[in-house]
């Protein structure tokens, strides 16, 4: 989704709740695509991708919130 919108040419917001241990409230950042980005992958194994949770997190990038952390639905069966 990240990706999707930077290859785009989209900018957009990041939010999260932040942990108690770093002071609890609210982070956000501004993601552009002329800003680099590195992603860190563990393991060989791709992961199996939530298409529910993606849609959902589509929606809220291109709200006037910006992209904000969701929890992920079930699985459908």
């Amino acid at each position: 989704m990240i990706g999707t919108k930077l290859r785009r040419g989209e900018a957009f917001y990041f939010s999260w709740r932040d942990d108690s241990f770093v002071g609890a409230g609210r982070s956000t950042v501004w993601v552009h695509p002329g800003i680099s980005l590195a992603f860190k992958y563990f393991g060989s194994k791709s992961p199996v991708v939530n298409r529910d949770w993606i849609e959902i997190l589509l929606l809220s990038a291109n709200s006037a919130h910006g992209l904000q952390i969701l929890a992920e639905p079930p699985p459908r069966a």
